[in-house]
């Protein structure tokens, strides 16, 4: 919090209100109070906050439309899981989006792990106000087997081709889990039915850090290679426009700058565009 781009959205953000909120859940995660609110600092202060990739939320009116419209894959994967009772952790868990939302089925408790600074205070900005007992955590899916807790249900959405050794991501995962625990993993995958994978040169859809997009079949031999007994597909998508878009609350590009502006089934590098596979494993 003291690096010099934090350090000011940190303080800016101990100056608003700490007032008590309804978290109201619904695709847009909405906050609302019986108290009048000055807006304004609260924009100012999101706005500092800047890109908001994963939403959308409404502050008490305040719409912050993010790039990713995140209730499709929520709303994808809700029928998949029940978390009533259990420890949950999110991977990845950017602003804690599908946490918040997560908080409807009433699990025991509620982990995030994310490296990023920026993207725990835009938690915090949200959690200001809602006061749930989420617990941030500043880490990255690598520490996951030293962590003090196991968990019943671990969420890993669109990690995993960020790593450069995606079987021992697969591993802490799996570390992690207590026994009987289940994963929810989302990832990057190119059609085939070879044990293959793709390894882009440079970046993948103008990111830098996608190391490996595997075949369906090359990704369950990863998991096997990592200890999961259960390897069940729960869906297949293609990244639609209408669900990664630039907005008003992102800097730079999204989707449609990724891709071949002649041909959107390719990236702008002429890989195939992006598609998930949405898997659920299970741990003896």
């Amino acid at each position: 919090m003291r690096w010099k781009n934090i350090a000011p959205v940190y303080h800016a953000l101990h100056t608003l209100p700490s007032v008590q909120a309804r978290l109201i859940f619904a695709d847009t995660l909405t906050l609302v109070s019986d108290e009048m609110l000055d807006l304004e600092p609260i924009h100012t202060v999101a706005k500092m906050m800047m890109p908001w990739r994963k939403g959308p939320f409404d502050l008490f009116s305040l719409l912050i439309d993010a790039e990713w419209q995140s209730q499709i894959k929520y709303n994808l994967l809700r029928p998949h899981f029940n978390l009533q009772g259990k420890r949950v952790a999110d991977i990845g868990c950017n602003n804690g989006y599908y946490m918040f939302r997560m908080l409807e089925d009433q699990p025991k408790s509620l982990v995030g792990f994310d490296p990023s600074p920026l993207y725990q205070l835009q938690f915090e900005l949200i959690n200001r106000f809602a006061k749930t007992n989420i617990v941030y955590e500043l880490l990255g899916v690598e520490h996951l087997p030293f962590y003090e807790e196991k968990f019943d249900m671990i969420f890993c959405l669109g990690v995993l081709y960020h790593r450069s050794d995606p079987v021992a991501a697969l591993k802490a995962l799996y570390k992690g889990l207590d026994t009987q625990g289940e994963v929810i993993l989302d990832t990057f995958m190119i059609d085939g039915d070879d044990e293959i994978c793709l390894t882009p040169k440079g970046s993948y859809s103008k990111i830098p850090n996608i190391y490996f997009i595997p075949t369906v079949r090359a990704l369950q031999n990863w998991c096997q290679r990592a200890g999961f007994t259960g390897f069940n597909i729960l869906d297949i998508c293609v990244t639609q426009p209408h669900e990664q878009r630039k907005t008003e609350w992102i800097e730079g590009e999204s989707l449609e700058n990724f891709l071949d502006p002649d041909d959107t089934t390719k990236t702008i590098e002429g890989y195939p565009a992006p598609k998930r596979v949405y898997i659920k494993l299970s741990k003896e």
